[in-house]
Protein backbone atom coordinates (compact mmCIF):
# COMPACT_ATOMS: atom_id res chain seq x y z
CA UNK A 1 0.00 0.00 0.00
CA UNK A 2 1.42 3.80 -0.58
CA UNK A 3 1.06 5.60 3.06
CA UNK A 4 1.77 9.10 3.40
CA UNK A 5 2.97 10.33 6.17
CA UNK A 6 3.42 14.54 8.03
CA UNK A 7 5.12 14.72 11.17
CA UNK A 8 6.17 18.70 11.72
CA UNK A 9 8.54 18.08 14.55
CA UNK A 10 11.38 16.13 16.14
CA UNK A 11 8.92 13.72 18.14
CA UNK A 12 6.73 13.18 15.53
CA UNK A 13 9.75 12.00 13.48
CA UNK A 14 10.86 9.61 15.82
CA UNK A 15 7.18 8.32 16.45
CA UNK A 16 6.42 8.45 12.64
CA UNK A 17 10.14 6.50 11.67
CA UNK A 18 9.12 3.39 14.13
CA UNK A 19 5.80 2.93 13.19
CA UNK A 20 7.15 3.23 9.46
CA UNK A 21 9.26 -0.04 10.70
CA UNK A 22 6.61 -1.37 12.24
CA UNK A 23 4.44 -1.10 8.77
CA UNK A 24 6.99 -2.56 6.49
CA UNK A 25 6.83 -5.95 8.97
CA UNK A 26 2.92 -5.88 8.13
CA UNK A 27 3.08 -4.80 4.49
CA UNK A 28 6.17 -6.01 2.45
CA UNK A 29 4.71 -3.76 -0.21
CA UNK A 30 4.53 -0.59 1.26
CA UNK A 31 5.54 2.66 -0.27
CA UNK A 32 6.23 6.17 1.88
CA UNK A 33 5.91 9.76 0.65
CA UNK A 34 6.46 12.04 3.68
CA UNK A 35 6.61 15.38 5.65
CA UNK A 36 9.18 14.42 8.20
CA UNK A 37 13.15 13.90 8.98
CA UNK A 38 16.06 12.33 9.00
CA UNK A 39 14.69 9.67 11.40
CA UNK A 40 11.91 9.01 9.02
CA UNK A 41 14.27 8.80 5.79
CA UNK A 42 16.68 6.43 7.38
CA UNK A 43 13.37 3.85 6.88
CA UNK A 44 13.47 5.15 3.45
CA UNK A 45 10.49 6.08 0.83
CA UNK A 46 10.74 9.91 -0.30
CA UNK A 47 11.48 12.52 1.93
CA UNK A 48 9.39 16.07 0.71
CA UNK A 49 10.09 18.22 3.35
CA UNK A 50 12.01 18.23 6.80
CA UNK A 51 10.13 19.78 9.82
CA UNK A 52 12.88 22.23 10.21
CA UNK A 53 10.63 24.01 7.62
CA UNK A 54 7.54 24.04 9.15
CA UNK A 55 7.83 23.86 13.22
CA UNK A 56 6.44 27.07 14.65
CA UNK A 57 5.60 27.33 18.41
CA UNK A 58 3.29 29.54 19.82
CA UNK A 59 0.41 32.19 18.34
CA UNK A 60 2.40 35.00 17.67
CA UNK A 61 5.42 32.89 15.91
CA UNK A 62 2.61 31.47 14.33
CA UNK A 63 0.98 34.73 12.87
CA UNK A 64 4.56 35.47 12.03
CA UNK A 65 4.99 32.67 9.64
CA UNK A 66 2.23 32.48 8.13
CA UNK A 67 3.15 33.06 4.72
CA UNK A 68 5.27 29.88 5.23
CA UNK A 69 2.47 28.11 6.79
CA UNK A 70 0.39 28.48 3.77
CA UNK A 71 3.28 27.50 1.47
CA UNK A 72 3.37 24.57 3.21
CA UNK A 73 -0.18 23.93 3.37
CA UNK A 74 -0.12 24.37 -0.50
CA UNK A 75 2.73 21.76 -1.44
CA UNK A 76 1.69 19.18 0.82
CA UNK A 77 -2.07 18.90 -0.45
CA UNK A 78 -1.20 19.40 -4.31
CA UNK A 79 1.50 16.05 -3.47
CA UNK A 80 -1.28 14.55 -1.43
CA UNK A 81 -3.70 14.59 -4.60
CA UNK A 82 -0.28 13.43 -7.22
CA UNK A 83 0.59 10.59 -4.92
CA UNK A 84 -2.94 9.28 -4.46
CA UNK A 85 -1.95 7.52 -1.11
CA UNK A 86 -4.07 4.22 0.00
CA UNK A 87 -4.08 5.89 3.58
CA UNK A 88 -2.86 9.41 5.16
CA UNK A 89 -1.27 9.32 8.22
CA UNK A 90 -0.82 12.63 10.39
CA UNK A 91 1.12 12.34 12.98
CA UNK A 92 0.29 15.04 16.40
CA UNK A 93 0.91 18.56 15.30
CA UNK A 94 -2.28 19.52 14.78
CA UNK A 95 -2.24 23.42 13.51
CA UNK A 96 -1.42 22.13 10.47
CA UNK A 97 -2.32 18.40 10.06
CA UNK A 98 -6.57 19.00 10.86
CA UNK A 99 -6.28 21.22 8.06
CA UNK A 100 -4.98 18.54 5.61
CA UNK A 101 -7.08 15.69 7.78
CA UNK A 102 -10.25 18.06 6.22
CA UNK A 103 -9.02 18.64 2.71
CA UNK A 104 -7.87 14.74 2.15
CA UNK A 105 -11.59 13.72 3.76
CA UNK A 106 -13.10 16.18 1.03
CA UNK A 107 -11.06 14.39 -1.69
CA UNK A 108 -11.75 10.77 -0.37
CA UNK A 109 -8.74 9.77 0.83
CA UNK A 110 -8.50 7.89 4.04
CA UNK A 111 -7.25 9.66 7.13
CA UNK A 112 -5.67 7.69 10.07
CA UNK A 113 -4.61 10.24 12.97
CA UNK A 114 -1.57 8.68 15.32
CA UNK A 115 -0.83 10.81 18.22
CA UNK A 116 -4.22 12.84 19.45
CA UNK A 117 -3.83 16.23 18.91
CA UNK A 118 -3.86 17.75 22.37
CA UNK A 119 -7.83 18.80 22.51
CA UNK A 120 -7.92 17.82 25.73
CA UNK A 121 -5.85 20.62 26.92
CA UNK A 122 -8.06 23.69 25.51
CA UNK A 123 -11.16 24.06 22.57
CA UNK A 124 -12.31 20.95 23.26
CA UNK A 125 -15.00 21.38 20.90
CA UNK A 126 -12.61 20.47 18.18
CA UNK A 127 -13.68 17.23 19.01
CA UNK A 128 -16.77 17.58 16.69
CA UNK A 129 -14.27 18.22 13.50
CA UNK A 130 -12.02 15.40 14.69
CA UNK A 131 -14.97 12.98 13.79
CA UNK A 132 -15.93 14.07 10.48
CA UNK A 133 -12.48 14.51 9.10
CA UNK A 134 -10.54 11.19 10.88
CA UNK A 135 -10.86 7.95 10.44
CA UNK A 136 -9.43 6.27 12.92
CA UNK A 137 -7.47 7.51 15.77
CA UNK A 138 -4.61 5.82 17.54
CA UNK A 139 -3.91 7.48 20.99
CA UNK A 140 -0.69 7.14 22.95
CA UNK A 141 -1.84 8.06 26.52
CA UNK A 142 -3.68 6.36 28.81
CA UNK A 143 -6.29 9.10 29.76
CA UNK A 144 -7.18 10.47 26.28
CA UNK A 145 -9.39 7.25 25.83
CA UNK A 146 -12.33 8.90 28.36
CA UNK A 147 -11.96 11.96 27.18
CA UNK A 148 -12.70 10.92 23.33
CA UNK A 149 -15.45 9.18 24.85
CA UNK A 150 -17.23 11.50 26.48
CA UNK A 151 -17.33 13.60 23.09
CA UNK A 152 -18.89 10.19 21.63
CA UNK A 153 -15.69 8.76 19.55
CA UNK A 154 -14.11 5.55 19.54
CA UNK A 155 -10.38 5.81 19.56
CA UNK A 156 -8.07 3.08 20.02
CA UNK A 157 -5.21 3.19 22.58
CA UNK A 158 -2.21 1.62 21.32
CA UNK A 159 0.57 2.80 24.15
CA UNK A 160 3.53 5.06 24.28
CA UNK A 161 5.73 4.85 21.29
CA UNK A 162 8.96 6.58 23.56
CA UNK A 163 8.44 3.26 25.34
CA UNK A 164 9.72 1.52 22.14
CA UNK A 165 12.41 3.75 21.43
CA UNK A 166 13.90 3.50 24.97
CA UNK A 167 13.78 -0.16 25.13
CA UNK A 168 15.24 -0.49 21.92
CA UNK A 169 18.30 1.67 23.44
CA UNK A 170 21.02 -0.11 24.86
CA UNK A 171 23.21 1.95 26.95
CA UNK A 172 26.69 2.60 25.38
CA UNK A 173 29.02 1.94 28.17
CA UNK A 174 31.35 3.42 26.00
CA UNK A 175 29.58 7.01 26.16
CA UNK A 176 31.24 7.94 29.18
CA UNK A 177 34.87 7.32 28.31
CA UNK A 178 34.44 8.89 24.64
CA UNK A 179 32.83 11.99 25.92
CA UNK A 180 35.26 12.13 29.40
CA UNK A 181 32.71 12.26 31.80
CA UNK A 182 33.93 10.54 34.89
CA UNK A 183 35.56 13.79 36.02
CA UNK A 184 32.63 15.46 37.39
CA UNK A 185 28.84 14.16 37.62
CA UNK A 186 26.73 15.46 34.73
CA UNK A 187 23.36 17.64 34.34
CA UNK A 188 21.99 17.25 30.80
CA UNK A 189 20.39 20.31 29.74
CA UNK A 190 17.45 19.83 27.20
CA UNK A 191 16.70 23.37 25.60
CA UNK A 192 14.35 21.97 22.45
CA UNK A 193 14.15 21.10 18.82
CA UNK A 194 13.67 24.80 17.34
CA UNK A 195 15.71 27.63 17.36
CA UNK A 196 13.01 29.91 19.38
CA UNK A 197 13.00 27.85 22.00
CA UNK A 198 16.99 28.37 22.30
CA UNK A 199 16.45 31.95 22.07
CA UNK A 200 14.39 31.97 24.68
CA UNK A 201 15.96 29.03 27.00
CA UNK A 202 19.29 28.25 26.61
CA UNK A 203 20.73 31.74 28.28
CA UNK A 204 18.71 31.19 31.36
CA UNK A 205 20.11 27.15 31.70
CA UNK A 206 23.56 28.95 30.61
CA UNK A 207 23.52 31.29 33.39
CA UNK A 208 23.19 28.26 35.89
CA UNK A 209 26.45 26.31 34.85
CA UNK A 210 28.60 28.63 36.84
CA UNK A 211 26.68 28.13 39.72
CA UNK A 212 27.45 24.11 39.82
CA UNK A 213 31.15 23.90 39.72
CA UNK A 214 31.59 20.23 40.66
CA UNK A 215 29.25 19.16 37.71
CA UNK A 216 29.77 19.36 33.82
CA UNK A 217 26.72 20.50 32.20
CA UNK A 218 26.30 18.61 28.86
CA UNK A 219 23.94 19.74 26.15
CA UNK A 220 21.25 17.38 24.15
CA UNK A 221 22.27 18.62 20.30
CA UNK A 222 18.63 18.61 18.86
CA UNK A 223 18.32 16.40 15.38
CA UNK A 224 18.02 19.48 12.13
CA UNK A 225 20.10 21.86 14.25
CA UNK A 226 23.77 22.31 13.80
CA UNK A 227 27.03 23.00 16.86
CA UNK A 228 26.69 26.65 15.57
CA UNK A 229 23.15 27.34 16.84
CA UNK A 230 24.03 26.61 20.03
CA UNK A 231 27.82 28.30 19.94
CA UNK A 232 26.47 32.11 20.62
CA UNK A 233 25.23 30.80 24.01
CA UNK A 234 28.03 28.66 25.36
CA UNK A 235 30.28 31.96 24.91
CA UNK A 236 33.90 30.87 27.05
CA UNK A 237 32.05 27.88 29.05
CA UNK A 238 33.31 24.73 28.90
CA UNK A 239 29.67 22.98 28.12
CA UNK A 240 29.89 20.58 25.66
CA UNK A 241 27.21 19.45 22.95
CA UNK A 242 26.51 16.21 21.91
CA UNK A 243 24.46 15.32 19.05
CA UNK A 244 22.36 12.29 18.74
CA UNK A 245 22.84 10.50 21.93
CA UNK A 246 20.27 12.18 24.40
CA UNK A 247 18.99 9.14 26.25
CA UNK A 248 22.78 7.94 26.54
CA UNK A 249 23.35 11.19 27.83
CA UNK A 250 20.57 11.33 30.16
CA UNK A 251 21.59 7.84 31.22
CA UNK A 252 24.60 9.44 32.36
CA UNK A 253 23.09 12.41 34.41
CA UNK A 254 22.49 13.21 37.75
CA UNK A 255 19.89 15.49 37.02
CA UNK A 256 18.66 17.28 33.67
CA UNK A 257 16.96 20.70 32.74
CA UNK A 258 14.55 20.14 30.26
CA UNK A 259 12.45 22.32 28.25
CA UNK A 260 8.51 20.93 28.39
CA UNK A 261 7.94 18.86 25.73
CA UNK A 262 8.10 14.80 25.00
CA UNK A 263 11.56 14.83 26.18
CA UNK A 264 9.82 15.90 29.83
CA UNK A 265 8.35 12.34 29.67
CA UNK A 266 11.53 10.60 27.94
CA UNK A 267 13.71 12.03 30.48
CA UNK A 268 10.85 10.71 33.51
CA UNK A 269 10.99 7.31 31.58
CA UNK A 270 14.80 7.16 31.90
CA UNK A 271 14.46 7.98 35.88
CA UNK A 272 16.70 10.99 35.52
CA UNK A 273 15.01 13.55 38.10
CA UNK A 274 14.29 16.56 36.45
CA UNK A 275 13.02 20.32 36.55
CA UNK A 276 11.14 21.22 33.55
CA UNK A 277 11.35 24.63 32.41
CA UNK A 278 9.65 26.91 29.38
CA UNK A 279 9.47 30.45 28.31
CA UNK A 280 7.64 31.55 24.80
CA UNK A 281 6.60 34.98 23.33
CA UNK A 282 4.65 36.88 26.69
CA UNK A 283 1.29 37.58 24.32
CA UNK A 284 1.58 33.46 23.17
CA UNK A 285 1.67 32.75 27.07
CA UNK A 286 -1.03 35.45 27.71
CA UNK A 287 -3.53 33.75 25.23
CA UNK A 288 -2.50 30.21 25.77
CA UNK A 289 -3.79 30.89 29.72
CA UNK A 290 -6.89 32.10 29.00
CA UNK A 291 -8.00 29.37 26.77
CA UNK A 292 -5.89 26.31 28.10
CA UNK A 293 -8.03 23.89 30.49
CA UNK A 294 -5.19 21.59 32.13
CA UNK A 295 -3.19 22.86 35.29
CA UNK A 296 0.54 21.46 34.16
CA UNK A 297 2.04 21.55 30.91
CA UNK A 298 4.19 18.86 31.15
CA UNK A 299 3.53 15.50 29.88
CA UNK A 300 4.40 13.84 33.28
CA UNK A 301 2.56 16.01 35.38
CA UNK A 302 -0.38 15.74 33.25
CA UNK A 303 -0.52 11.64 33.28
CA UNK A 304 0.07 11.71 37.31
CA UNK A 305 -2.67 14.10 37.44
CA UNK A 306 -0.51 15.58 40.26
CA UNK A 307 3.03 17.96 40.46
CA UNK A 308 5.61 15.03 40.08
CA UNK A 309 8.25 17.57 38.52
CA UNK A 310 8.57 21.11 39.01
CA UNK A 311 7.36 23.43 36.28
CA UNK A 312 9.00 26.98 35.87
CA UNK A 313 7.08 28.53 33.33
CA UNK A 314 8.16 32.50 31.80
CA UNK A 315 9.07 34.48 34.84
CA UNK A 316 9.44 31.58 36.87
CA UNK A 317 11.95 30.46 34.09
CA UNK A 318 15.00 32.34 35.55
CA UNK A 319 18.37 31.02 36.87
CA UNK A 320 17.71 31.51 40.84
CA UNK A 321 14.78 29.24 40.49
CA UNK A 322 16.53 26.87 38.33
CA UNK A 323 19.33 26.36 40.44
CA UNK A 324 16.96 25.77 43.87
CA UNK A 325 15.14 23.26 42.22
CA UNK A 326 18.74 21.44 40.84
CA UNK A 327 19.89 22.09 44.51
CA UNK A 328 16.50 20.17 45.27
CA UNK A 329 16.97 17.02 42.67
CA UNK A 330 20.96 17.12 43.19
CA UNK A 331 21.23 17.43 47.07
CA UNK A 332 18.07 16.56 48.98
CA UNK A 333 18.07 12.61 49.31
CA UNK A 334 14.18 12.54 50.10
CA UNK A 335 13.02 15.02 47.50
CA UNK A 336 15.02 13.41 44.67
CA UNK A 337 13.77 9.44 46.05
CA UNK A 338 9.95 11.08 46.00
CA UNK A 339 10.74 11.90 42.63
CA UNK A 340 11.77 8.87 41.34
CA UNK A 341 8.83 6.67 43.22
CA UNK A 342 6.39 8.50 41.58
CA UNK A 343 8.42 7.77 37.76
CA UNK A 344 7.91 4.45 39.35
CA UNK A 345 4.28 4.64 39.49
CA UNK A 346 4.36 6.71 35.49
CA UNK A 347 5.93 3.85 33.84
CA UNK A 348 3.10 1.40 35.52
CA UNK A 349 0.12 4.03 34.12
CA UNK A 350 2.27 3.86 30.63
CA UNK A 351 2.46 0.28 30.35
CA UNK A 352 4.11 -2.27 28.03
CA UNK A 353 6.52 -1.13 24.48
CA UNK A 354 4.74 -1.90 21.51
CA UNK A 355 2.89 0.50 20.26
CA UNK A 356 4.27 1.43 16.85
CA UNK A 357 3.57 -2.48 16.18
CA UNK A 358 0.12 -2.86 17.50
CA UNK A 359 -0.48 0.68 15.45
CA UNK A 360 0.53 -0.87 12.41
CA UNK A 361 -1.36 -4.32 13.12
CA UNK A 362 -4.66 -1.93 13.53
CA UNK A 363 -3.85 -0.07 10.57
CA UNK A 364 -3.84 -2.24 8.62
CA UNK A 365 -7.12 -4.32 9.64
CA UNK A 366 -9.09 -0.78 9.61
CA UNK A 367 -7.59 -0.91 5.92
CA UNK A 368 -8.69 -4.69 4.91
CA UNK A 369 -12.09 -3.87 6.51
Amino acid sequence: MKYYLIAGEASGDLHGANLMKSLKSEDALAEFRYFGGDLMQSEGGTLVKHYSEMAFMGFVEVLANLSTIYKNLKAAKNDILEYQPDVLVLIDFPGFNLKIADFAKKHKIKVFYYISPKVWAWNQKRVLNIKKVVDRMFCILPFEVDFYKAWGMDVDYVGNPLLDAIERNVEDESFALRHNLKVNPVIALLPGSRKQELNKLLPEMMAVVDRFPHYQFIIAGAPGLTLEDYQPFISERSVKVIFNETYNLLLNSMGAVVTSGTATLETALLKVPQVVVYKGNALSIAIARLVVKIHFISLVNLIMDEEVVKELIQSDCNPDKIEEELNNILHDPLYRTRMLINYDELAIKMGQPGASSRTAKLMMSYLAE
